[in-house]
């Protein structure tokens, strides 16, 4: 995985993580979910960039 696909990845992950807080506490429930998909979008792109580590290392 480029280092430059991790870092988009974490930045991704932290701005859900702070966008769902800020939902928590404004209790609005249409942030939390917007903060709550960017999460999971995070975490598809890491487990889609570990699975090409993966080929790459079998390849090699």
């Amino acid at each position: 995985m480029s280092l430059e696909d991790r870092a988009k990845a974490t930045a991704k992950d932290i701005e859900g993580k702070v966008q769902d807080a800020a939902g928590k506490a404004t209790d609005n429930k249409e942030a939390q979910a917007k903060g709550k998909a960017k999460q999971a979008e995070a975490s598809a792109r890491n487990t889609t960039e570990d699975a090409k580590d993966s080929v790459k290392k079998a390849i090699d």
